[in-house]
């Protein structure tokens, strides 16, 4: 019997867990769900007779170097900071582990240790990154066999509320980590225009935004995402003059949530004692002294917007207005904006989410200019089996069997960039209702 150790119950692991439970029986796997809460990893195994909750601390290194030795296969979904100290362990016991995090430097520093174990490290194979990377490639890949060159590739990725539950003036419901939404950006953005590099830095992130519209879901905006330079090397583009990733958002989402960037609200540097405090009083915080000017007013003259517009109508009715005590002793602006917000946004007991990923490819063919636009747009089922956490998890879940099944050969440190592992996976995907439209058009011809 092969063991799979899942790190974590989180929201995003629910249907991961579900869809190794539900292959043990056939596969022959022993699935052990793991976490700081034994109730919330004996909530996610359901009484499944191949599964097992237990409880866990990361820190705890005897726990760690016990669970981890005694199984075939790790999944992290801890908090990205700590794949690291689980990683250290799987190399140390000869043990496989997947992650749908970020590839970190100190994980990529592992890379001969885990070639020396015969250990794969498999990072990123969640929806963004995961998802983004192997549908990508698959495009990448068939462009090139077929003797084009690709000249420019933008890629953008959202989390968003299902259009017939989108019904807030932010249009925009919490899908994945509360916090990670209240501090992206921070940071500087990066990539290529037109053979030209861009730096936008956070204060003027979400100012800078494009509209586009997609499918028949109508508009949307998008904003730079982190670094899409390093994605040159990940998907050798080494020759284009266009190279951007970002992230969508529905029209006036940016504008909006740039009020709190600028006001300092979305800062997570410093802690401020906030036991008695309202959120008005927070929110008075950040303005300075008019003497006898209510404090709607003071943000509007800030903002140069009108009382009745639309960005103050979000901003009221996130509820930075209100006379109600925020409910934390101490806390960073960061951490109170998110405690505010999450009551907010959160998806609703009827409610769903959506995806939408797309992909645009620019390349050159036989003396023409063409164009590939490649979108997916996924729906979750309910609340908890979200399109957030179908298109985290599954990859990872199907990655883990391929790696079980010996179908998976790589070792070290990897990203899912390889033929031999997207192939079988965008197929599989394919079953779940994760498949990319494809709309491929005429450019030009191209000019020597």
């Amino acid at each position: 019997m092969k063991r799979i150790l899942v790190l974590g119950a989180g929201l995003s692991a629910s249907s991961m867990i579900k869809y190794l439970l539900d292959h043990a029986e056939d596969n022959d796997w022993k699935v052990i769900v793991a976490d700081q809460s034994k109730a919330l990893a004996k909530n996610k195994i359901a009484g499944h007779n191949r599964g097992e909750a237990l409880f866990f601390d990361v820190f705890d290194r005897e726990l760690r170097t016990r669970l981890i030795s005694s199984v075939d296969v790790v999944i992290s979904m801890l908090p990205a900071r700590f794949h690291y100290l689980v990683a250290q362990q799987c190399i140390e016991s000869g043990k496989h582990m997947i992650t749908a995090s970020y590839i970190s430097d100190d994980i990529r520093n592992l890379n001969n240790a885990a070639l020396e174990k015969d250990v794969l490290l498999l990072n990123e194979m969640g929806v963004d990154p995961g998802i983004d990377h192997m549908s990508a490639m698959q495009v990448i890949d068939r462009i090139r066999n077929s003797g084009g060159k690709i000249t420019a590739f933008e890629s953008s990725t959202g989390g968003l509320v299902a259009p017939e539950h989108d019904n807030n003036p932010w249009n925009y419901k919490f899908t994945w980590n509360p916090r990670n939404v209240v501090v992206a950006g921070q940071g500087v953005s990066k990539f290529l225009h037109n053979g030209q590099l861009k730096y936008i830095p956070y204060h003027k992130l979400f100012s800078r935004t494009e509209t586009v519209d997609i499918l028949d879901y109508g508009k949307f905006e998008i904003y730079p995402n982190r670094d899409s330079l390093k994605y040159k090397n990940i998907y050798c583009l080494d020759d284009v003059k266009t190279l951007f990733r970002g992230t969508i958002r529905r029209p006036g989402y940016s504008k909006a949530w740039n009020i709190f960037v600028q006001l300092g609200m979305t800062d997570d540097s410093y802690f401020i004692d906030c036991e008695g405090l309202t959120y008005r009083e927070f929110t008075n915080s950040f303005l300075e002294y008019r003497k006898n000017i209510p404090l709607e007013q003071k943000l509007a003259d800030y903002i140069h917007e009108d009382l009745e517009s639309e960005i103050m109508q979000k901003l009221t009715w996130t509820g930075i207005f209100e006379r109600k005590l925020i409910g934390l002793k101490r806390a960073t602006p960061a951490q109170i904006l998110q405690h505010l917000v999450e009551s907010k946004w959160k998806l609703g007991k009827e409610e769903r989410d959506m995806i939408i990923m797309q992909h645009k490819f620019e390349y050159t063919y036989d003396d023409m200019e063409k164009e590939i636009k490649s979108t997916m747009v996924v729906k979750g089922d309910d609340p908890v089996h979200t399109a957030m956490s179908i298109t985290v998890g599954i990859p990872v879940a199907i990655a883990a069997k391929l790696l079980l099944q010996g179908r998976i050969k790589v070792r070290g440190a990897q990203l899912p960039v390889v033929k031999d592992i997207y192939e079988p996976i965008m197929k599989e995907l394919a079953g779940y209702g994760i498949r990319f439209v494809e709309e491929e058009s005429m450019v030009g011809e191209v000019v020597n």
